[in-house]
């Protein structure tokens, strides 16, 4: 479960975020939209405890990510958009760091670790050093290291970045599964077409604010539209842009 409460970012004189209360219960597949510069990335930093919030509160799994850090990072995982990983390991070498970090036993590594190279295809890059790799593959490498201990939460901004379209599949479809066993899913996508297809719910942000949240055929019927979810998106961000004008 993610639970944010009137959660506020200012840098300056800008506010990032601006009030975002939400709570996302365990299982959900909840999918953020807005244009940039919207808030999207700042709140999940929020999330995952990367920001420190300039009021309100976020919790994870029921810890304060503020002051509960190590109870909340122990459930949860994160995938930037342009991850980082240590180049001069293997791909092998990076999931075994990856499993020794949240203490799973090495039997535990080797099995998870086994199961999600399959299911994303890097049996050919197990044992190359990952500053070789492209761009789509280290991507795989990280979003398979954030799953490897079956966290309670997952945030994952933009999954599909340099992904091509049967991996692109392939991480849907592992992602969904997930979220129908239980784990929470928060992802931060531009691609409409992703958050139609995958999202529980759907919230969009905009100017910072959470303006709109509810199934795709939620916001389709708020909307007044029939058509694709982007229509409904369109049509909600224009009517704020308009009233805020």
């Amino acid at each position: 479960m993610i639970e944010l409460q009137d959660l506020r970012k200012n840098f300056g004189d800008v506010q990032a975020v601006d009030g975002i209360s939400l709570t996302v219960p365990q299982g959900e597949f909840f999918c953020v939209l807005g244009p940039n510069a919207a808030g999207k990335t700042t709140t999940i930093k929020m999330i995952v405890g990367l920001i420190k919030p300039t009021s309100g509160a976020a919790r994870v799994a029921g810890y304060d990510v503020q002051s509960q850090p190590l109870e909340a990072r122990a459930r949860l995982s994160y995938v930037p958009d342009f991850p980082f990983l240590y180049d001069k390991l293997t791909p092998w070498e990076f999931l075994r760091f990856t499993g020794q970090l949240f203490q799973m036993s090495e039997e535990a590594i080797a099995k998870s670790a086994a199961e999600l190279v399959e299911r994303f295809s890097l049996e050919e890059w197990l044992h190359k050093s990952i500053e070789g790799l492209s761009h789509g593959t280290r991507q795989r490498l990280a979003i398979a290291s954030a799953l490897l201990h079956t966290p309670e939460v997952f945030v994952i901004d933009e999954p599909m970045v340099g992904l091509d379209p049967h991996h692109a599949r392939i991480v849907k479809d592992l992602l969904k599964e997930r979220a129908q066993a239980g784990m929470t899913v928060f992802l931060s996508t531009h691609q409409i077409g992703v958050a139609d297809e995958l999202a529980d719910r759907v919230g969009i942000i905009q100017r910072g604010k959470l303006i709109a949240v509810g199934t795709p055929a939620e916001l389709r019927r708020r909307a007044g539209v029939d058509g694709a979810l982007e229509e409904a998106f369109l049509a909600l961000t224009e009517e704020e842009f308009t009233q805020s004008a």
